[in-house]
């Protein structure tokens, strides 16, 4: 199905099994292929992982998802769409020589983070009159680049790019800073160039979050992330908890730390212990610890799970602190944390990106504050027999 099948996730092992079957004829133009509930039962997996396989087809133009009738295989002509192959030669764009296009490349988004952003850069944009055409690489810089390739054949005036997770730029992002064409990063940023990037002041951010806690005499804190070399923001993350430690005095303990969680596409691939159970262990192994700080929405719900299987009262026993919340996660739990100005970010980088297209200066890092939200999961610390920590080195 792949070159190497047992290291990629399972829903990109079936969008790459599911294209090669496009590609060698099987499934033909107008075909349509099976239900995301067929291929759960031909791939055993879970429904998430059959319907990022067809979103990652959609996504790339290889299949049209019609609710209510199901998916069926687009004509391609010399290797493109269609609906692309037949854009206007002069203009590039379906004949809209008059239209503004910004391309926007997301990773993926969710109700906790990403979604009010999307929605935003589209009101801006209907505000301002040019259009918005989306993809989503689902965490995948194949899919990434193909989306960036496609686009600019396509004839986009610029880009909004989230990027993928990684230790390294996509090379077609790279290209886009040689060829000085007009794109906006968010929440990534390419030191020593002039690409503009927009997104949150994590360290800032998280040291206020830790700050939070330690007013409230927590002094053994565990820190829970997801792999901290695939992630600039994780890692803007942990500068500021560490911050906030060094500058209250308060020595840190590597071993309350967890920072190669599960999260995204590492989701839908088994490696062992889950979040639950890892979490788990960390505070049945360090009964002082009195408070989690959980770098990801999905790792307190991870870390309130682990709780509860303890029989932890949450923030009696234990408090646990997160970046972002959906606003309507009251029904799940109402956890202290850090929102996100989504709405703020979305509407700056349409704005910031027409600017560019326009030959309008634009700053080269614009970084935007959170805000601390008190929910139900953090209290005053428990007291401890562990004795107490005083200043000490930092890892």
């Amino acid at each position: 199905m792949s070159r190497h099948p047992f290291l990629k996730p399972r829903y990109e092992q079936m969008y790459l099994a599911l294209r090669e079957r496009i590609q060698n004829g099987e499934y033909k133009p107008g075909d349509r292929i099976p239900s995301e509930k067929e291929l759960m039962d031909e791939f055993e997996v879970s429904r998430i992982t059959s319907k990022k396989a067809l979103d990652m087809l959609a996504g790339e133009g290889l299949i049209l998802r019609q609710p209510g009738r199901g998916s069926f295989v687009l004509e391609r002509k010399n290797g493109a769409a269609e609906s692309v192959a037949a854009t206007d030669e002069k203009s590039g764009r379906f004949g809209r020589a008059d239209s503004t296009v910004i391309g926007l490349i997301m990773e993926d988004f969710a109700d906790s983070y990403g979604k009010e952003m999307l929605a935003e850069m589209e009101r801006t944009a209907q505000e301002r009159g040019v259009y918005l055409m989306l993809r989503l690489s689902f965490s995948q810089s194949d899919v990434e680049e193909q989306a960036i390739q496609m686009l600019r054949a396509f004839g986009v005036d610029g880009f909004i790019i989230y990027p993928t997770r990684g230790k390294h730029f996509s090379p077609e992002i790279l290209k886009l800073v040689i060829d000085q064409f007009p794109h906006v990063l968010v929440d990534r940023y390419l030191k020593g160039t002039a690409t503009t990037a927009i997104g949150t002041d994590h360290t800032e951010a998280a040291r206020i979050g830790t700050e939070h806690l330690l007013d409230l005499g927590h002094r053994h804190i565990g820190l829970l992330a997801t792999k901290v070399t695939d992630n600039a923001a994780v890692e803007e993350r942990i500068e500021g908890f560490v911050q906030a430690h060094a500058e209250r005095g308060v020595l840190l303990d590597r071993a309350h730390w967890v920072t190669d969680l599960l999260g995204g596409a590492d989701e839908e691939t088994p490696k062992g212990p889950d979040n639950v159970e890892r979490i788990r262990r960390l505070l049945s192994d360090n009964p002082h610890i009195t408070a989690l700080f959980a770098l990801e929405y999905d790792l307190a719900l991870s870390a309130k799970e682990a709780a509860d299987q303890l029989g932890r009262q949450i923030p009696q026993q234990i408090s646990i602190l997160c970046f972002d919340s959906p606003r309507h996660s009251s029904a799940l739990y109402p956890f202290t944390h850090l929102l996100q100005d989504e709405r703020r970010l979305g509407r700056l980088a349409v704005d910031s990106v027409l600017d560019l297209i326009r030959g309008a200066p634009v700053p080269s890092k614009i970084s935007l504050k959170a805000e601390l939200v008190q929910g139900k999961s953090t209290g005053p610390a428990r007291a401890t027999n562990a004795p107490s920590a005083g200043f000490g080195s930092l890892p």
